[in-house]
């Protein structure tokens, strides 16, 4: 049976839009984790997190998706030193490769990977 789609409260998804980075964890074909920083963007029309980037297609993390496709996404930063305050959302998910996207960005190829949310974690928004 599919699992349902996690859905972003509306603090998560205004947090999301004022961050230009996060990082996204893959597992390779061996089972070795891999976690790379990428640009991305909220889908607010499918409520997905559509990740992209140069050459995306030839990436690892493009590549390690045919062979598992559960991932974890994480935006985080640091609002203050003192006091410390952070803020994060961790976003685990199924994530698919996808060919013949429209470009995310300047600069970006037309691959994408698209993460459904399964679960969603955030401290601090």
């Amino acid at each position: 049976m599919p699992t349902r789609q996690a859905q972003l409260t509306d603090d998560q998804i205004a947090y999301l839009r004022t961050q230009p980075l996060g990082r996204l964890a893959t597992v390779t074909p061996g089972g070795a984790p891999q976690n790379k920083p990428v640009g991305f963007t909220y889908n607010a029309d499918l409520g997905t997190i559509d990740i992209g980037g140069h050459n995306m297609g030839a990436s690892r993390k493009f590549q390690n998706l045919a062979a598992e496709p559960r991932v974890a996404f994480v935006v985080d930063d640091v609002v203050s030193t003192q006091p410390w305050q952070v803020r994060f959302i961790e976003i685990r998910g199924t994530a698919e490769a996808l060919r013949d996207q429209p470009a995310l960005g300047p600069g970006f190829s037309n691959e994408l990977i698209r993460i459904r949310p399964d679960r969603v974690l955030s401290y601090g928004l």
